[in-house]
C-alpha cells in the first residue's frame, strides 16, 4: 500500500465517467475537485444500459449503486430480438446469468444514474460549473488547468473525462476526425405503456439497414432508439422530423409505431452514430483519460456507460496502490487498454452486421442468431459481463 496518495485530483466533466471518477477516488483517499463545462447537470432525456460489470466494478471499491438503481431503474432480465413486425428470432436470457455472476443489468435514465452517482460521491460541492477546459501544462510536481474565462486550477493529476470532444484528448493526440458508423440515430425517453410491454421489458427489431430499441426503464418510462443507414460520409446530414421517422417505420410492429406516435417531436434526439480509432496513448506525465474521452465506442454492445465506471475503479485502485502518481497512470492505462480496444472494435463489428441492408446478408444474420447454440451467445456474453475480466 502507498504511503503517498496524491493529494488532490482535477477532473474535468461531470457525465458518468467524471462522477464515477469522484467517487472511486473519494473512496481511495484522494481528493477530488470535478469541472464541469455547462452551467448544470444536463443529464438530457436518453437513457443507457448499464450492465452488471460496471456494479461489480464499483463493489470492489465498497461501492454499491444497486440500491439506488432499484429505486430508480428497472432490471432487465433477458433481451428479445424481433423482426421489423415483432415476431421472435430470438431471447437472449440474463437473469442465471446476472444471478451467477452477482449484479443485474440495468436500463436507466440518465439523469437518475447520475443521481446514483452523486449519492456514491456523497458530496455535490466538489462539482464547479461554468468550467469549460482548454488546456493544461504537466510539471513534474503537478498539473495545472486553464479555463475558458481564464481561470487556473492546480492538483497532483488530471483526469479527463470530458467525452467525445474531449478538449484534453485533442491536446494529448491533436486534432482527428470521428469515423462514421454510416447510420443515423433518433433516442427518446417519453411516458409509455403497451400491451407487449411487461415489467423489464427490452427488446431489438432488426429490419434491414433499421433498427428500432425499446425498453423500459420503471416508473412508466420507456427508452427507445431508432436507426437508419445513410451513405458513408452522409450521416450528419440526414434530417427527419417525428413524421418522418414515422414514416421510416411505418408497418413496424404496433408497438414501435405508438412508440413514435406518442413521444412529442421536442423529445427526439438525433445524433450521429460515430466513434474514433482507438487510441493508444491516452496520457502523459500526470494526465490521462477515462470513459469516452479515451475509447469512445459505437453503442451495439451497450457498455459506454460500464466501461466508463470500470476506468473509474482501475484508475481509483492504482492511484491507492502506486506511489509515483506518474507511474499509477501509466499502469492505470496499461491495464485498461486491451479490454476496450477489444470492446470498441467488437462494438463496431456488431454494429456493421445489425445494420446489414442486403435481403440474403441479413437473412443470415437473423438465421444465425436464430441457431446458434444459446451455450455459445452466454459465453460470449459472460466474457464481457465478469468482473474483473478473465483472461
Amino acid at each position: 500500500m502507498t504511503t503517498h496518495l496524491p493529494r488532490k485530483a482535477l477532473v474535468i466533466g461531470a457525465g458518468i465517467g467524471g462522477l464515477a471518477a469522484a467517487a472511486t477516488l473519494r473512496r481511495a483517499g484522494v481528493e477530488v475537485q470535478v469541472f464541469e463545462r455547462a452551467p448544470e447537470l444536463r443529464p438530457g432525456t436518453t437513457a443507457v444500459s448499464l450492465m452488471c460489470n460496471a456494479v461489480l466494478a464499483l463493489r470492489t471499491l465498497d461501492i454499491d449503486i444497486a440500491p439506488g438503481l432499484d429505486k430508480r431503474a428497472e432490471v432487465f432480465d433477458e433481451l428479445k430480438f424481433l423482426t421489423r413486425r415483432g415476431r421472435p428470432i430470438r431471447t437472449l436470457p440474463f437473469r442465471e446469468l446476472s444471478h451467477r455472476l452477482g449484479a443485474s443489468n440495468y436500463a436507466v435514465h440518465r439523469a437518475d444514474l447520475q443521481q446514483t452517482l452523486l449519492d456514491a460521491l456523497g458530496d455535490g460541492s466538489v462539482i464547479e460549473f461554468g468550467a469549460a477546459a482548454t488546456e493544461f501544462v504537466d510539471g513534474e510536481d503537478g498539473v495545472e488547468v486553464t479555463f475558458e474565462d481564464g481561470r487556473t486550477a492546480s492538483g497532483d493529476v488530471l483526469i479527463g473525462a470530458d467525452g467525445f470532444h474531449s478538449a484534453m484528448r485533442r491536446q494529448l493526440a491533436g486534432a482527428e476526425e470521428p469515423r462514421p458508423g454510416n447510420y443515423a440515430c433518433w433516442l427518446a425517453t417519453v411516458p409509455f405503456t403497451h400491451p407487449r410491454m411487461s415489467k423489464g421489458y427490452a427488446a431489438h427489431y432488426w429490419g434491414r439497414g433499421q433498427r428500432f430499441g425499446l425498453a423500459d426503464i420503471g416508473r412508466g418510462r420507456a427508452y427507445w432508439w431508432a436507426t437508419k443507414n445513410v451513405p458513408p460520409g452522409a450521416s450528419g446530414h440526414l434530417r427527419r422530423g417525428k413524421e418522418g421517422l414515422a414514416g421510416l417505420f411505418a408497418g413496424w410492429a404496433d408497438e414501435v409505431r405508438e412508440a413514435i406516435r406518442t413521444t412529442p417531436e421536442e423529445s427526439i434526439v438525433r445524433i450521429t452514430a460515430q466513434d474514433r480509432p482507438f487510441l493508444q496513448q491516452w496520457g502523459t506525465g500526470r494526465t490521462t483519460l477515462l470513459g469516452d474521452a479515451a475509447h469512445p465506442m459505437l453503442v451495439s454492445l451497450g457498455q459506454g456507460a460500464a466501461l466508463a465506471i470500470e476506468d473509474a475503479v482501475v484508475l481509483a485502485q492504482h492511484l491507492r496502490t502506486t506511489a509515483d502518481p506518474v507511474a499509477a497512470l501509466r499502469g492505470y492505462e496499461d491495464e485498461r487498454r486491451p479490454r476496450t480496444e477489444a470492446l470498441v472494435a467488437a462494438a463496431r463489428a456488431l454494429s456493421g452486421t445489425e445494420q446489414l441492408e442486403g435481403f440474403v446478408p441479413a437473412l443470415a444474420r437473423d438465421l444465425y442468431l436464430r441457431f446458434t447454440p444459446l451455450s455459445k451467445l452466454t459465453g460470449q456474453n459472460e466474457a464481457v459481463l465478469t468482473w474483473p475480466p478473465r483472461g
